[in-house]
Parts: structure tokens; C-alpha cells; sequence
């Protein structure tokens, strides 16, 4: 892929890797054990059990070889911290659970900061639907493991008079930021 890439013009070298691998993992290349319900659950509950402490979780996607998720942080939590602390404790349970030892996640993240209302949808928008665009199911909220699907149970216990789960937030703070955990 270095060779490939450097046919590129070097301003557009990282785009065309990050489009790659995205492709590579929407085309469910690598381990996949986020497909098994127990793990993608694990994952899930793992990035809610902190929201509205640590930091607010404004839209995530939890796909079988990796997870996209948008947080806001708050003070005193750098997202470093947050992702490591995600990342330890799934691996090491996700691992015990798998009967397995060894990495579970790829060290590096890519993170960027959330610019305006407009990069904001933009962003919601392609984590909810990055189920739909790999196939796996035809609308955002038919994925399990994802904030799409979270709000619609909510809507659907609106309905029945249940309290909502979590506020779905609609605007960009400036700390907001877009991180495809792999």
C-alpha cells in the first residue's frame, strides 16, 4: 500500500489511507469478534458506563472489527486516558470471554475535533449509518450496537410512557471529537 499511496500527492496521501482502511474494514477484513452479541455488548456497555461523568457519548457504532464513537470530554478526562481505559478493559475481558490472549485492539486511534453543526451531522451521520454502508443491515436503527438504534428505543418508550434512556445531544461542543476505535 506504501507505493500505492506514494503515487499520491503527499497533501492527499493521509485521505486516501484513512478512505482505504476504512473500506478494508467495512469490507470486514481482520478479526471480527466484535460480531459476537456477548462482545459488541461488552464494547457498548464499556463506552456508556462513564457518559456524563468522564465524558458525554453523543454517537457510537460498535462494528464487528472495529467501533466508532463521538464523545465530548470533559475536564480533567483527555481523551488518551478515556480511549486507553476503553480499550484495556474490553480487551481484557473480551479476551477471558474469547478463551484468548494477546492484542484485542490496534494501539493507535484516529481522532479529530468536531468543527462546526455541519461536520457534527456529518459525523453522527456516518457513524449510524456505517452499518448500512458495509452491508450489514438496511437502516441505521436495525444495527444493535450503535446510538441509532439506542434513540429509537427511546422514541419507542416515549411511546409507552417509559423514561428515556440518555439525551441525544445536537450541537457541537468544541471539545467534540470523532474516534474509530480499532
Amino acid at each position: 500500500m506504501a507505493r500505492e499511496l506514494a503515487a499520491h500527492p503527499e497533501d492527499k496521501r493521509q485521505t486516501e489511507r484513512e478512505r482505504r482502511i476504512a473500506a478494508c474494514l467495512d469490507a470486514g477484513h481482520g478479526a471480527c469478534w466484535l460480531k459476537a452479541p456477548r462482545i459488541a455488548a461488552l464494547v457498548e456497555n464499556a463506552l456508556l458506563h462513564f457518559d456524563g461523568q468522564r465524558y458525554r457519548l453523543l454517537a457510537w457504532c460498535v462494528m464487528p472489527n472495529h467501533v466508532h464513537a463521538l464523545v465530548e470530554t470533559k475536564e480533567g478526562f483527555p481523551l488518551p486516558e478515556i480511549v486507553h481505559s476503553w480499550k484495556s478493559f474490553t480487551a481484557n475481558e473480551a479476551n477471558k470471554i474469547l478463551r484468548r490472549t494477546g492484542d484485542f485492539w490496534q494501539r493507535e486511534y484516529h481522532d479529530r475535533f468536531i468543527r462546526d453543526d455541519d461536520h457534527y451531522r456529518n459525523a453522527v451521520v456516518y457513524i449510524e449509518n456505517n452499518p448500512v454502508k458495509a452491508g450489514l443491515v438496511k437502516t441505521a436503527q436495525a444495527w444493535r450496537y450503535s446510538s441509532a438504534w439506542s434513540h429509537e428505543e427511546q422514541e419507542a418508550g416515549k411511546d409507552a410512557g417509559a423514561p428515556s434512556k440518555r439525551p441525544h445531544a445536537v450541537y457541537p461542543p468544541s471539545t467534540t471529537r470523532s474516534v474509530p476505535v480499532t
